[in-house]
């Protein structure tokens, strides 16, 4: 059977230009460049040959709108016949699994001629991954859109390349869920991770629990028709979803309902701040596991893949210590310890998970030699114990470093490798188990308004870490393509970058966000676990996520771009663009202050922020003078160096859970300026 996509756009042509590099993100296993372009004009037509698809067709209309929506013309028609020729033929030898599996296979090859292009993979994975590579390589000039001769040979290095969303702690409705499943299919992940249950909620419907989502969710859950539409809206576009509930600990939401689980008396309500709580479920008694049974057989039922996560993470044994009746299990049964009753725990779990044709995965707390080789690690402790669960035989996946809430920037995710640290001296078998790794967005900071910025652009960082060559490490290049992927996302409806501008605004009060965003977008958040470390009133599920801390980005472009800029100019290689751009930016922030003082003091949202504006004056006022003494040829006085260099490390400080990302470049021009003294950090 043959199967025509014709895609008509308006007629254009592109100028023929010779490409030393491509925006393709992940980059693939080989790239081959050519001569010459292959135009999309109005007789552009995609051909689907080889056995009828439905995903496959569903992906070449997908890529259809996208294609329309890259090049802004419209499509006069979208239509499937059979026996006609395209533009872009898409050959598969045979179609996917019905149930998608872990280490199907996922390459394809792509030949690009100036006559047309061939996308050539096993099965309709490859050519949905084959299909967004061309997306990524149509391109502008000043005549057209085309695509460059060009063919890649592609598949991935790790069979898993996830992203887990924790839905517990903040609830993320369909239409997020839904977009960042948009936002893998265009980077190539192909497991959404779907963190359902913690102690601030109980996310999906359970008919046979009832209670763990009427009474431990606040009433925002996903019904069990909306899972399997996530589910299907997933498989459409390569995508696995395994889901996670939490157990023995993180499980507060789970007692609400149902406190004999847990291993205390209670009475439980569903946790609002963040941490590590003292409930957990009771090991030692039989109805736990006959009631685990009975959820676990539903939620078998309802999702389809092979692995089933059972969390296993942070369990601090505190209600196991003051119940005597555990205590009194623990010595009957030759229990040492907390992690060994855990160990009980989980064995009890594994048969039930097994018993209902599902795979256990779980964090690396879970990993003991009782439990069978077959169960799956998830390391968030790092490539130490992803190894030491190589070494015994167990699979694993590497969370370690890919921590998104942790606001590091792309740069830092990109270096991290599942193979290095411990792991680069496993054997060639050991390496093997190594399955991949998730990118993980914890929800404590995260809101259905901000996260898809905590989650792009720097997945795709990871997305190629895990896709592409290990020696594929070029930071500079990784940002340029980051950049245009971006921008791509964008059109897939992502809100990474427009949800900026309207929170800005709101924090404001008032249209005119000039001031504010030229403070915005030199600051970042505090790293790792700092948010929770200077409040005086610890935060809460409850609270607004509308601060400055909330609206900015993870990583700031423009600062990066200033030290890059001021690494140019002392090593003597900055340009006269440069120069008055860095001096520009210098200005501004001098200046900005002055104007933002109306806002601040008129806006409840902004007073906190007060500090962080005079830093960022003050940061001008220094670059100015420094760069003033450096190109006069002279040097500033010890004391103006040792002035500035104080007034430069208060300012590097955590102010309103930020940090001002232009401090330490500029600290670099006041040494060159002045005597030497210890950057700010």
């Amino acid at each position: 059977m043959r199967l025509l996509l014709v895609v008509f756009v308006c007629s254009c042509v592109m100028s023929a230009k010779a490409q030393t590099s491509l925006p393709l993100m992940p980059m693939p296993t080989s790239v081959q460049m050519g001569n010459g372009q292959l135009i999309i004009d109005s007789s552009f037509s995609v051909a689907l040959t080889g056995p009828p698809d439905v995903r496959l067709q569903n992906a070449a209309q997908r890529f259809a709108d996208h294609l329309r929506q890259r090049t802004g013309m419209p499509l006069l028609s979208v239509k499937v016949k059979d026996g006609m020729p395209g533009t872009l033929v898409v050959n598969i030898d045979h179609a996917s699994k019905g149930i998608q599996e872990l280490g199907e296979d996922e390459s394809y090859s792509l030949e690009v001629t100036a006559s047309g292009a061939t996308l050539n993979a096993p099965n309709n994975l490859g050519a949905m991954h084959g299909l967004q590579t061309f997306l990524q390589l149509v391109q502008t000039s000043s005549t057209g859109f085309a695509v460059p001769v060009t063919h890649i040979q592609d598949a991935p290095r790790f069979p898993w390349r996830g992203l887990m969303i924790d839905v517990g702690r903040h609830f993320m409705p369909i239409e997020v869920i839904k977009r960042n499943l948009d936002g893998m299919e265009a980077v190539k992940l192909n497991v959404f991770h779907w963190h359902l249950s913690d102690d601030q909620g109980f996310r999906a419907e359970s008919q046979k629990c009832p209670k763990l989502q009427e009474m431990g969710s606040d009433g925002l859950y996903y019904t069990q028709a909306e899972i399997r539409d996530v589910i299907a809206y997933a498989h459409d576009r390569g995508i696995r979803v395994v889901p996670e509930f939490d157990m023995p600990g993180h499980a507060t939401s789970w007692f609400v309902g149902y406190p004999e689980l847990a291993s205390g008396t209670g009475p439980y309500q569903i946790q609002r701040k963040w941490g590590v709580f003292d409930p957990a479920m009771n090991p030692a008694e039989e109805n736990t596991y006959k009631f685990l049974d009975k959820f676990i057989g539903e939620m078998a039922a309802l999702f389809p893949d092979q692995y089933f996560h059972i969390g296993g993470d942070e369990v601090n044994g505190k209600e196991w210590n003051a119940n005597t009746k555990i205590q009194a299990f623990m010595r009957v049964h030759g229990l040492k310890s907390n992690a060994d009753l855990q160990a009980y725990f989980n064995s009890r779990i594994e048969p039930i998970v097994n018993k209902h044709g599902k795979t256990m995965e779980g964090w690396d707390e879970i990993l003991r030699p009782e439990l069978p080789k077959s169960i799956v690690i998830q390391s968030w402790r790092g490539q130490e114990s992803l190894a030491g669960a190589a070494k015994q035989d167990y699979r694993g996946l590497l969370s370690s470093g890919y921590y998104l809430d942790l606001m590091y920037p792309a740069s830092q995710h990109y270096a991290v490798d599942p193979l290095s640290g411990s792991a680069a001296n496993l054997s060639a078998e050991e390496k093997h188990r190594i399955l991949g790794g998730e990118a993980c967005e914890w929800s404590e900071y995260a809101s259905p308004e901000n996260i898809d910025s905590r989650i792009w652009p720097r997945t795709a960082a990871i997305a190629e870490r895990l896709w592409s060559a290990q020696d594929v490490t070029d930071v500079n290049s990784m940002y340029v393509r980051m950049n245009i992927v971006s921008h791509e996302l964008e059109d897939l409806g992502l809100t990474h970058n427009s949800y900026y501008e309207p929170m800005l605004r709101r924090i404001a009060g008032s249209d005119d966000i000039e001031a504010l965003r030229v403070l915005a977008d030199v600051v970042e958040p505090v790293k790792e676990y700092a948010r929770e470390e200077p409040a005086v009133t610890p935060a809460t599920s409850l609270d607004p996520l509308n601060r400055l801390v909330d609206a900015a980005h993870p990583e700031s472009d423009k600062a990066r771009e200033f030290a890059t800029m001021v690494d140019a100019y002392l090593a003597g290689k900055a340009d006269a663009d440069i120069k008055t751009k860095m001096r520009q930016w210098l200005i501004a922030w001098r200046d900005n202050d002055a104007k933002l003082q109306t806002q601040i003091s008129g806006s409840f949202l902004l007073k906190e922020d007060a500090t962080l504006s005079h830093s960022l004056s003050d940061v001008g006022v220094a670059g100015l003078q420094a760069i003033g003494y450096i190109e006069s040829g002279e040097r500033g006085s010890n004391d103006w160096a040792s002035q500035w260099s104080a007034t430069l490390t208060d300012g590097a400080k955590p102010s309103a859970q930020l940090l001002l990302m232009v401090v330490a470049p500029v600290q670099k021009l006041v040494n060159a300026a002045g005597i030497q003294t210890s950057p700010a950090h």
